[in-house]
């Protein structure tokens, strides 16, 4: 598969004072790193500004960069410039991404937000990208029922004006169980191929079906209890298994600790996100809510995980090599055309260093290499050379739906 990586990676590579003062000297400085570890492609991410944002960056688990700065829409001027730097360095572009929440409640916070993903996509046409990574999101006011509804009405227009462009927007399936203080733990209703399929047949009824699409991340299934390729079997039991058309590696390693603590919903009583009966109105305090998940799981960048054979048929860490099987496997997708976005969120290494964040992210990415790599003799080797000649495969191999 082609491999890339998310430019938030590395949060501050190009200092704000210098990307601020020049929007697009971030995007050339993140195409020269790129080159320098190895990875032949970017996913470029943008993210509304921090003076603009409806949330501060002190409550967020993992700050989003927007090395993509979009406060001024993106002109053919500066696509020119991006352009060249791509040639320079002969690294090429995945996707854009923009997460964020497209349903939030509050009328002109979701327009600002639909505005921004507006110039992503207009920026993504003038870069030659076909599709834009993001999240769906969810007006917490609303039962997830209601929120399928106000998908229907608010967000079929914006796939609609990706659809005009002739983009693809990818849903990562992040259930953001931090996004709020609440106890909602679904705050992106496409977390699941359940949602998926309901949402994809809203867009089917609008003739937007073919723009939407999943930005698959074997974190969030861990999360949730989940296997790839279960994920990817009932997927194609229900005959969806063309929604998958993109990845990002990253992984999820669950504490069995926290899990006999608190279970899967993470913790639910005296987080610091409250003070008594009031919520917090302190970033600080507010970024608290993601004990939700922090409590019982740490991010993982692939590779940094101990191979744990136990734990991979438990479902408490990603098996790197059966993902990759079982997307080849299982889903209807071209792995030559198909990009792995490697996805940094493992804290403990998210140095804001170049220097020594350098080296970890080139490991990761050849490890990332090496395994789909090895993925695909395997398939190869399985699906093709053996029963070429009538020999069958030896074992039994990994099972969806197994307890």
């Amino acid at each position: 598969m082609r491999l890339s990586i998310l430019t938030a990676a590395l949060q501050e590579l190009t200092p704000r004072d210098r990307r601020d003062a020049d929007p697009d000297l971030g995007v050339e400085e993140w195409l020269e790193f790129a080159r320098q570890i190895g990875a032949p492609n970017i996913e470029l991410s943008a993210a509304l500004h921090p003076t603009e944002s409806d949330v501060p960056a002190a409550a967020l688990l993992d700050p989003v960069a927007n090395t993509l700065d979009l406060r001024e829409p993106f002109s053919a001027a500066r696509a020119a410039r991006v352009r060249r730097a791509m040639q320079s360095t002969r690294v090429g572009l995945s996707d854009l991404a923009y997460f964020d929440n497209m349903l939030a409640a509050d009328e002109s916070l979701r327009h600002r937000k639909h505005e921004l993903m507006r110039r992503v996509f207009d920026a993504a046409v003038l870069l030659g990208a076909d599709a834009v990574a993001g999240f769906v999101g969810r007006n917490p006011a609303l039962s997830l029922d209601a929120n399928l509804v106000m998908f229907e009405e608010v967000f079929v227009p914006l796939l609609k004006e990706a659809k005009a462009r002739g983009l693809t927007y990818r849903v990562e399936q992040c259930p953001m169980p931090g996004w709020t203080i609440g106890d909602t733990w679904h705050n992106n209703i496409a977390y699941a191929p359940g949602p998926w399929i309901a949402l994809h047949r809203i867009c089917e009824r609008h003739g937007v079906g073919d723009q939407f699409r999943i930005h698959y991340d074997p974190s969030h299934a861990i999360l949730m209890g989940q296997d790839s390729r279960s994920v990817f079997q009932y997927l194609k039991d229900a005959g969806y298994d063309f929604l998958i058309t993109g990845f990002h590696v990253k992984g999820q390693v669950i504490d069995s600790r926290g899990i006999s603590a608190w279970g899967y919903g993470g913790q639910t009583m005296q987080r610091g996100d409250w003070r008594g009966a009031e919520p917090s109105t302190a970033p600080g305090e507010q970024r608290h809510a993601w004990k939700k998940q922090t409590v019982f799981c740490e991010h993982e960048l692939p590779g940094t995980a101990r191979h744990d054979p136990l734990a991979y048929l438990q479902n408490r860490t990603v098996d790197w090599l059966d993902h990759q099987l079982a997307a080849r496997e299982l889903l209807r997708i071209d792995p030559e055309k198909t990009f792995l976005v490697v996805e940094h969120e493992y804290p403990k290494a998210r140095v804001q260093d170049k220097s020594r964040l350098a080296p970890i992210l080139s490991a990761s990415l050849a490890f990332t290499r090496a395994i789909d790599e090895a993925a695909a003799a395997m398939y190869a080797l399985q699906h093709e050379v053996l029963p070429a000649q009538g020999i069958a495969v030896q074992g039994i191999g990994r099972e969806a739906y197994r307890s």
